[in-house]
């Protein structure tokens, strides 16, 4: 299949995941409660294994990166979302909805429609280099955006939208993700796009450690403890077995 329909077709079902969500209706409260973060951690160790034992090893091995040049698009890439966070105070809410307030409501749809923007640069620019590592960069981002819209749309209801009206925001917010990956291909036309790759794996790096890890270091016993580590090393173990068959 030619990478131009790799790109769209894995833009279009990022942004299907965005209807996830409202699977939190379906499920009782407990029942929700137990399986967020343990999702959350096995997303955390996902997005951290793609960056460490996909994309940085591919960036480092480009002819048109040198290792200094991969190295400080992979900091761009993690003060980008960094900033992110810090000016538009987006959070992704992994806790039940009554913990998400309402006034970030529209913040966050803002915020994770950048966020998607840039993701399908990244992502897109990984399908551009090889196919195989755009797939493993898509698995380790979808595992992250599935909690992530289970809080997201949790938040927005909570914040007083009807749900079907939350879903297609949430929906619209999510198309900025083929959106930009489809870019990322014309783009190419124009410039050399392995730099996504550095600049994926600091997206990667910022949103694993900074932003997922520290929910689940707030367990409040031993029991959720060892499920959250596990899982973690679960989404790490994957994505490093991932590497090992494809190599």
């Amino acid at each position: 299949m030619h990478t131009f329909y790799w790109i769209l077709l894995s833009g279009i079902l990022m942004s299907l995941i965005s209807f996830v969500g409202a699977l939190t209706l379906l499920l009782r409260k407990e029942i929700f409660e137990r399986l967020i973060l343990p999702l959350v951690a096995l997303a955390a160790g996902s997005l951290i294994g793609g960056a460490l034992f996909h994309m940085i090893p591919a960036a480092l091995s480009s002819r048109f990166l040198s290792t200094i040049t991969a190295m400080i698009w992979l900091a761009f890439g993690f003060i980008t979302f960094f900033a992110l966070e810090q000016f538009l105070h987006h959070h992704h809410c992994h806790r039940p909805s009554a913990e998400c307030k309402k006034p970030l409501s529209y913040l966050i749809l803002i915020g994770d429609g950048l966020h998607n923007l840039l993701g399908g640069f990244a992502v897109g620019g990984t399908f551009l280099v090889d196919i195989r590592l755009g797939i493993t960069t898509w698995l380790a981002a979808a595992a992250h955006e599935v909690p992530q819209e289970f809080g997201d749309f949790a938040a927005l209801v909570h914040g007083g939208m009807g749900k079907r009206h939350a879903l297609l925001l949430n929906f619209v917010s999510a198309l900025m993700f083929p959106l930009g990956a489809v870019a990322t291909y014309f783009i190419s036309f124009q410039i050399n796009t392995d730099f996504l790759i550095a600049f994926a794996a600091g997206n990667f790096l910022y949103i694993g450690a900074s932003d997922l890890v520290p929910e689940v270091n707030k367990a409040r016993t031993v029991r959720e403890n060892y499920i959250h580590f596990f899982s973690f090393l679960t989404g790490l173990g994957l994505l490093f077995s991932v590497r090992m068959i494809v190599d």
